[in-house]
């Protein structure tokens, strides 16, 4: 921790689905005066993300699935084009994100590249996301994928061409961050 922080309180507001922590920190300023602040933080742990991608057919895997929070906040449908993304839940980044393509779009990786991490939302939550791409072929396709049933998961899977999917974004029908990150990503590098 950096010297110039001292936490000073933390409570629990809520350890529902994940923990929201109330925080009243002091800290110095560079002209050395002192200053009390009190902040929430949700700590829903870390996670992947990763955009698959066909080079032979220019294709890329994003999932479509119901968001409540997107909905209460003016998404008509609550319905969020994404790239495949979850939880650690105690996993390495790169085992996570192997068992979240299979379990959410069907197909079974070989080999993925970490691109880079990011917090996507660093003012209130704490979640740090590693961000992967990987080839896909058809023949890597080992089931129908749309998530595990015990976490009631409801996910469809959408094969595009890359163009298509810029478009998407370009229109705002993809306004999931780390979609975009990963779309520009793999534009911006030519690897499709």
């Amino acid at each position: 921790m950096i010297d110039n922080i001292k936490l000073l309180d933390t409570q629990i507001l809520s350890n529902n689905w994940y923990v929201l922590k109330k925080i009243s920190y002091e800290y110095t300023k560079q002209d050395g005066s002192k200053h009390t602040q009190v902040r929430e933080a949700y700590d829903r742990g870390n996670g992947a993300a990763i955009l698959l991608y066909n080079k032979e057919q220019h294709t890329v895997i994003l999932t479509r699935q119901f968001r409540l929070p997107t909905y209460i906040n003016g998404n008509e449908s609550g319905m969020l084009i994404e790239a495949c993304a979850g939880l650690l839940d105690q996993d390495n980044p790169e085992d996570c994100i192997r068992r979240e393509t299979e379990e959410e779009t069907g197909y079974k990786i070989k080999d993925v590249r970490k691109i880079f991490e990011a917090y996507m939302s660093p003012g209130s939550v704490t979640e740090m996301l590693y961000f992967f791409i990987a080839e896909y072929t058809k023949d890597m396709k080992v089931n129908e994928g749309g998530g595990v049933e015990h976490e009631e998961e409801n996910i469809e899977v959408l094969e595009m061409k890359l163009d298509e999917a810029m478009n998407l974004l370009a229109t705002g029908e993809i306004r999931d961050a780390k979609t975009i990150l990963l779309l520009q990503y793999v534009k911006l590098n030519n690897i499709l």
